[in-house]
């Protein structure tokens, strides 16, 4: 018998930004050491593959790489992207991923320099690019990219200790002004955004600022990230990028030389399969502003917030040929899907019937499978799947 249907067990991450409820509620966990439940990841990547029956994903795949499909095994010979689900407790980094012609060039050199992979100073940590896909499970709160010069030059007007920065960019554009402030020395930073944070700390502590207000996001990163006397120079991002707020079922797009930064909420994420960042600020990990400065798009953006059709079956359209992604909700009828490379099924609520060709599989929310390429299937939900 012939199987093109694998339940899959993702892997969770437990890093420090994670919230302690919503992921171990979907996989229906108990969070009995009350550990941080960051991720949940769907895929083969190498460091982390899901499982299913006795064996990891990416084995199966080397065993029939003919569930991959024939454009996917040719273009990629492995499974392209990643699946993610995040809950996001506390701020991430502001990043910025590079193309994939620079990732596999600066991973050569890094490799010849003899840095180790896993070194906490390495910027490169494979030869892939990292565009991101992601969609709002809950109201999603995020940075993406610069804003619009009018914007900007408004929200560093309303700022007194940003006077000079005023001239700067008037001057210098996007490119001027933030490669200022990144290789602006500490004390400088400091004395700067200190009282910016003096005026803005208290008023937060008293509930008084909106999440609409970049100064609410910037309290919080400096009670969070600015330690032992040293500001966080992420902050200034925060007040120069645009501020999203996404809607549940709402998504962004961020491809290579987009800084941006998550905040908080929940989402469902697809990226290519690499752990390629260069960060700017609000972490603890390696900043290489040199090498962060070669790759940050220094223009405006206008944000492109997707918001397919209301159907029972949304796309979500990616411009990254590794990945797109869908949302199929209950229907009246049960619906028919035929892949054409291998895909991965996540159940976010309700039950799930799928059956194929000999075989079925029952789902029921936060179960996953992994689906060959060539498979025909229908899919019956109940009232609440999805």
């Amino acid at each position: 018998m012939s199987h093109n249907l694998f339940t899959l067990k993702g892997v969770v991450q437990h890093y420090a930004w994670g919230g302690f409820e919503y992921i171990p509620r979907l996989l229906h966990l108990q969070n009995t050491d009350h550990k941080p439940f960051a991720e949940y990841w769907l895929g083969a990547h190498p460091n982390h593959p899901a499982k299913t029956n006795n064996t990891d994903l990416s084995q199966l795949l080397q065993t029939h790489p003919q569930f991959l499909g024939t454009d996917v095994l040719q273009k990629f010979s492995s499974l392209p992207f990643l699946l993610k689900v995040l809950d996001v407790r506390q701020m991430l980094s502001i990043q910025v991923h590079p193309d994939k012609t620079s990732a596999a060039k600066e991973f050569a050199i890094e490799n010849e320099k003899g840095i180790p992979v896993t070194a906490p100073h390495r910027n490169y940590k494979d030869e892939n690019h990292k565009p991101e896909l992601m969609v709002a499970l809950s109201d999603f709160w995020l940075l993406h990219g610069f804003k619009k010069k009018n914007d900007l030059q408004r929200i560093l007007s309303s700022i007194p200790e940003f006077s000079t920065l005023v001239k700067i960019f008037a001057e210098q554009d996007y490119k001027g002004l933030y490669t200022h402030v990144m290789n602006m020395p500490q004390e400088h930073v400091n004395a700067m955004l200190q009282p910016v944070l003096d005026r803005i700390v208290p008023l937060y502590k008293n509930n008084e600022l909106q999440k609409t207000d970049e100064s609410f996001w910037a309290a919080r990163a400096a009670l969070h990230f600015c330690k032992n006397e040293l500001i966080d120079r992420g902050i200034f991002s925060i007040y120069f990028f645009n501020l999203l707020h996404l809607k549940k079922g709402e998504g962004i797009f961020q491809p290579e030389g987009m800084p941006h930064a998550y905040l908080e909420g929940q989402n469902i994420e697809v990226m290519a399969n690499s752990d390629n960042v260069l960060r700017a600020g609000l972490t603890d990990k390696h900043i290489d502003v040199a090498e962060l400065m070669k790759y940050v798009k220094f223009e405006a953006t206008e944000p492109n917030v997707l918001r397919p059709a209301n159907t029972d079956h949304k796309v979500f359209e990616s411009p990254a040929e590794e990945f797109e992604l869908h949302q199929y909700s209950h229907g009246e009828q049960p619906e028919v899907v035929k892949t054409s490379s291998a895909e991965i099924w996540f159940l976010l609520s309700g039950e799930l019937a799928i059956e194929s060709e000999n075989e079925k599989l029952e789902l029921t929310g936060g179960e996953s499978v992994f689906v060959a390429a060539g498979t025909m299937a229908n899919l019956k939900m109940n009232e609440k799947g999805e």
